[in-house]
């Protein structure tokens, strides 16, 4: 008998922003809220603010918006030929995001065991990328945590595929106030729908509706303002 698939969930929704001050007035704009602190990722480059969100009952959930951007002021300390994570470094989305402004681009699913995960993956022939040990420092302490990163950055199925996460003892949403967002619902489409859905099934990942036709990511979300979706 095989075992069973390890039991993922949403971690958090990717809003790439040109600046995080674009990403704040965008979130002030669309959102009706404020984002709340976030911090760097040396390892990037990267800086970011953070929204918690609630489930769909209302209720506090251990899911959040990031907000996130290049660092202008800081170096990455990854070695090139790496690229930076959810296809920062990708030309055709950096302008898309230049032009637009910020916009959802991706979703991380958190596993209880990241290599599990990865390997249940790697048996269907999706290379997600290695467990990488990642943390950052906040005023309640020392957040770590483990993600799978790719060298080339790219996020896989058009961003669709989730990046995984495995969490250390804290949780960020731990220290998160109540952004008055829930999210009602996560959808993905995709041409390739068959394999994606392969791919949450063999890591446990449910309440994710998936679909056939051109790709894109949508959340639906209840604001202060009224419901709203974001698109990919």
């Amino acid at each position: 008998m095989s075992a069973a698939p390890p039991l993922a969930t949403l971690d958090h929704l990717v809003v790439l922003a040109p600046s995080l001050a674009s990403g704040v007035a965008w979130a002030e704009a669309t959102l009706g809220v404020t984002p709340g602190p976030g911090g760097e990722h040396p390892l990037m480059g990267t800086h970011n603010r953070l929204l918690r969100l609630s489930n769909g009952k209302g209720q506090p959930g251990a899911a959040y918006l990031e907000i996130i951007a290049i660092n202008p002021a800081a170096t990455p300390t990854l070695q090139p030929p790496e690229r930076r994570w959810f296809d920062m470094d990708d030309p055709a989305l950096r302008e898309r995001v230049a032009q637009m402004g910020p916009q959802l681009v991706h979703w991380v699913a958190r596993v209880p065991v990241l290599a599990t995960a990865l390997q249940a993956w790697q048996q269907l022939g999706i290379a997600r990328g290695e467990p990488r040990a990642a943390s950052r420092n906040t005023p309640a302490g020392l957040l770590q945590w483990q993600i799978s990163l790719r060298p080339d950055g790219q996020r896989l199925f058009d961003g669709c595929l989730p990046t995984l996460i495995e969490w250390g003892p804290h949780h960020p949403t731990a220290a998160m106030a109540d952004s008055g967002l829930t999210l009602q619902a996560l959808a993905l489409q995709h041409p390739q729908a068959a394999q994606l859905q392969a791919a949450c099934h063999a890591i446990g990942l449910q309440a994710v509706a998936i679909t056939d036709g051109p790709a894109s990511l949508s959340a639906q979300l209840s604001t202060p303002g009224g419901p709203l979706t974001l698109h990919s």
